[in-house]
């Protein structure tokens, strides 16, 4: 069974930084892709970042410049550095895993971001 357990969510003045981590059990971050996407109350889930096989990445254009996905095999997680923060970045983050970087089957349960202006 795939599990996903994001953390590191919070309230942050504008400008501020947040680190989001993800642990997966039940399959290997290095497999596959692993994303994370942001929702707003009322709207779509968005993809903001991914990275798949070769390390290749995906930003979304709002964030690019700003946000940086990476992984650690060997504990198995992935991690959404967010440098200077704005409030449209207000939303619940989700991580999740997926057999490309635009294909996702497997959800945590998200953590809140909130950006304070």
């Amino acid at each position: 069974q795939v599990q996903l357990v994001e953390s590191g969510g919070g309230l942050v003045p504008a400008g501020g930084s947040l680190r989001l981590s993800c642990a997966a059990s039940g399959r290997t971050v290095s497999s596959g892709a692993m994303g994370w996407f942001r929702q707003v109350p009322g709207k779509q889930r968005v993809l903001v970042a991914a990275i798949g096989s070769g390390e290749k990445t995906y930003y979304v254009d709002s964030v690019k410049g700003r946000f940086t996905i990476s992984r650690d095999n060997a504990k198995n997680a992935v991690y959404l550095q967010m440098n200077s923060l704005k409030p449209e970045d207000t939303a619940v983050y989700y991580c999740a895993a997926g057999a490309t970087l635009y294909t996702y089957n497997y959800w945590g349960q998200g953590t809140q971001v909130a950006v304070s202006s």
